[in-house]
């Protein structure tokens, strides 16, 4: 019994820190991250519920910043080729929020020990950021394209029309909105 136990609590763990396979199957990520509190769909649910952002939307945008990877951060740059140095942002987790970004996330939800390698805090963090986006930017909460370049450049960068001059910043809006439209595609088939 303790062995049935001990190999079940294992399995649990391992799949809490695990990056999920088949990550552009939206329906394949939540049953692989079901847990013993409900997992991810019912984080990205709860999220949904609480800014009124669509859980594609909110999934999309995480898949597009780090690809489901809990501790992502952006490469480090290199000193003559080879010499790692320092990072080009202090992006990190699920949501790759920025330090200043994520402070003021926990400042104003209240959210004190919110950890953005929590996929649960992440998904609630993005929810916050694009309504903001939506009050502050007047973007619809249903307009993936216009959430991702604001999540992107900034709510200020997005104001300033930064992203009409970025083709980067452009095409990942792209692909954000795809991918958004996609995932709502595959919940609506999964019955999700």
């Amino acid at each position: 019994m303790r062995v049935v136990v001990l190999v079940l609590l294992l399995s649990v763990l391992s799949a809490c820190g695990s990056t999920p396979s088949q990550i552009n199957n939206v329906c394949s990520v939540f049953d692989q991250k079901q847990g013993l509190f409900g997992g991810w769909y019912s984080a990205a649910k709860s999220a949904e519920r609480a800014y009124g952002v669509p859980a594609s939307v909110l999934m999309a945008t995480i898949r597009i910043e780090s690809g489901f990877a809990g501790r992502a951060r952006p490469p480090r740059k290199k000193i003559l080729g080879f010499i790692p140095w320092k990072r080009a942002s202090s992006a990190y987790g699920y949501s790759q929020a920025l330090d200043g970004t994520w402070d003021r996330y926990k400042r104003e939800t209240g959210k004190w020990g919110a950890q953005r390698s929590r996929f649960s805090d992440a998904v609630d963090f993005v929810g916050w950021y694009h309504a903001t986006s939506n009050r502050t930017n007047g973007i619809a909460l249903n307009d993936p394209y216009n959430l991702y370049l604001a999540y992107y450049a900034g709510h200020a960068g997005y104001s300033r029309g930064v992203w009409r001059n970025s083709l980067q910043m452009q095409k990942s809006a792209r692909k954000a909105a795809s991918m958004a439209n996609s995932y709502a595609e595959q919940m609506r088939r999964c019955g999700r």
